[in-house]
């Protein structure tokens, strides 16, 4: 019943997408979908990603089986497609393979193997349509927001000391060797967490269940709710606002060489540019990458720590976000996270509290930015280390909150608790 309750509102909040993407004469999530099943995907990768997560459920002779059709599709399409003289790209053989999954479990399986072979497909499914979501929520943005808050949020960062100048001038400094290993790092996020969640889910098909909570739950909840604020918050980032990326649009040509000055005020922008910086999704999702990488083998733990590090220097050294965006972008990832964590072993006082509380901060912090920047930027001595002690608050709520969990959920001899003594025959 959850499983079908999740699916009817997931289906729900996609043709609300859909309707809301035709209103605006643009293609929605499920079509662009569809159409990648015939025509050129916009990425191959994710494609095969998607089928990874898939796979999952299947033996190995069942994996192989299935990269194989997978493979065997792609070169068939490529070859159409060379004689034809269309673009070459790669992928529909692998989300044929994950809807021909789905149409198996239907016609073919029965009890819990078709459960566990839907849940597969779903869950490759829902990463490959949630990227479709989110650039219809993207679009949304920029066609219903004509106006940014760069300048509140750029004159809120003073109080941080306006990071994205700084680590921008390092990134150029550093060119073109920086750029290109960062960029490489931003733009294959998804890999990261694809490497980590197939390392969560590897015990599946031994076990024929999943986890009560892997790291594509939270990627999917992030991508799902953060756009919500980009409606309530649009800003486009320093490159845009502030930098040569904006053209005639930009307040000012001065990324990363001149910090901007204080301002408060809604400017028009053009409506190419997504308004996606508030919060950093990036940065959520590097997060919680790093949170589920804490529980795995070293290179897990190293590929987490890395991936964190150089999400955060690019998001900043791009210009693609302000300091802003990152502090808010970590209180909303933990704040996802340990609700997702409290649906999988149940809601207590305890989940509510650290729920609430991460809530109340990303609220304060937003409400902060629209509505005292410029008292931010006058006293950064006081908000700058307020800013990151909320969110060093966050994080210690949390990290608290979910070992107590863990305590709590461990058998006796792990967590140190003395074994209770057998009683012993009296003498006779």
């Amino acid at each position: 019943m959850l499983w079908a309750a999740a699916g009817a509102l997931t289906l729900a909040f996609l043709v609300a997408l859909e309707i809301q993407a035709r209103h605006y004469g643009e293609v929605g999530p499920v079509t662009a979908q569809a159409r990648e099943l015939i025509f050129a995907p916009r990425s191959g990768p994710l494609l095969y990603a998607g089928l990874a997560l898939t796979m999952v459920v299947l033996t190995w002779r069942q994996r192989l089986v299935a990269l194989g059709v997978a493979l065997g599709i792609d070169v068939l399409v490529l070859l159409v497609r060379w004689a034809a003289g269309a673009e070459l790209s790669f992928g529909n053989g692998a989300l044929w393979v994950v809807v021909g999954c789905a149409v198996f479990a239907v016609a073919r399986r029965t009890g819990e193997e078709r459960v566990l072979l839907l849940k597969g497909a779903g869950l490759g499914l829902l990463l490959l349509i949630g990227h479709k979501a989110g650039d219809t929520w993207l679009l949304i943005t920029w066609m219903t927001r004509p106006e940014v808050l760069d300048a509140y949020v750029a004159t809120a960062d003073h109080a941080l000391g306006n990071p994205s100048w700084l680590v921008g001038r390092a990134v150029e400094a550093t060119s073109p060797v920086s750029w290109h290993v960062l960029h490489l790092i931003y733009s294959q996020l998804p890999l990261g967490a694809a490497l980590i969640g197939l390392y969560q889910l590897r015990n599946v098909a031994a076990e024929r269940r999943f986890p009560a909570h892997h790291l594509v739950r939270t990627f999917l909840a992030i991508g799902l709710v953060g756009p919500v604020f980009y409606m309530l918050f649009p800003v486009v980032g320093p490159v845009f606002a502030y930098g040569a990326e904006g053209g005639q649009w930009a307040l000012a040509n001065v990324w990363p060489d001149t910090v901007p000055p204080i301002s408060t005020r809604a400017v028009p922008f053009d409506q190419l540019t997504p308004r996606n910086c508030m919060p950093s999704l990036h940065t959520a999702w590097a997060v919680t990458l790093f949170v589920h990488s804490r529980k795995g083998s070293r290179p897990m733990r190293w590929l987490g720590a890395f991936w964190l590090a150089a999400t955060l220097t690019a998001t900043l050294g791009f210009g693609y976000h302000y300091g802003a965006d990152l502090v808010a972008g970590v209180v909303f990832a933990l704040t996802i996270e340990a609700s997702m964590r409290a649906v999988a072993r149940g809601w207590d006082r305890s989940a509510t509290l650290l729920v609430c509380y991460g809530t109340a901060v990303f609220t304060a912090l937003l409400l902060a930015y629209r509505y005292l920047p410029g008292r931010m930027a006058a006293l950064p001595w006081a908000f700058g280390p307020l800013m990151l002690l909320a969110m060093a608050s966050v994080i210690y709520f949390y990290v608290r909150t979910t070992r107590l969990w863990e305590l709590t959920t461990a058998p006796a001899k792990e967590v140190g608790l003395p074994r209770r003594a057998e009683p012993q025959p009296e003498p006779a």
